[in-house]
């Protein structure tokens, strides 16, 4: 069975299923045969241009939340910032982030809730090519009526 989107097709093959990309003049790796991840990328995929309109509620079907978050470890003076701003505009999340004077990097992260859990594995796992990650807490988890930021900030 086939089902054509505009990024791509879902091709089911048995009991295996996988999502082809519409070509976009370059080659995109992909793992066949992980149905549920390819579900989760096709989503995740989809939500880009809804998720970069303002003033998005929960009206129009969507579960906003929002979520503080403090990020441990050698954080500071490695550019954490500049590409945690850079990887919520590319997930279209919004919110801040900044250094403290412990030494760490806190914020809020505000969107539809499976980029702000994308966003959250991010921020645990990855950060800049030069950090260090020891810990993420994350608190004041909470569903939210609409988004209170307009993009994603760097505060000094």
């Amino acid at each position: 069975m086939h089902q054509e989107t505009e990024a791509g097709v879902f091709v089911s093959e048995g009991d295996k299923s996988r999502f082809a990309p519409k070509s976009s003049g370059r080659r995109v790796r992909m793992c066949a045969y992980l149905p549920g991840l390819t579900i989760l990328v096709f989503s995740l995929s989809s939500f880009g241009g809804v998720v970069r309109s303002t003033g998005l509620t929960m009206a129009e079907g969507h579960t906003l939340m929002s979520v503080d978050y403090e990020i441990f470890g050698k954080v500071q003076g490695v550019f954490f910032r500049k590409y945690t701003q850079a990887e919520g505009k590319r997930l279209g999340v919004v919110g801040w982030v900044q250094n403290t004077d412990q030494g760490t990097v806190q914020g809020q992260i505000q969107g539809p809730t499976v980029q702000v859990r994308v966003m959250q594995e991010w921020l645990k796992t990855k950060g800049s090519p030069k950090s260090r990650i020891d810990k993420a807490k994350f608190h004041n988890e909470r569903v939210i009526p609409k988004l209170e930021y307009k993009d994603f900030q760097i505060v000094k």
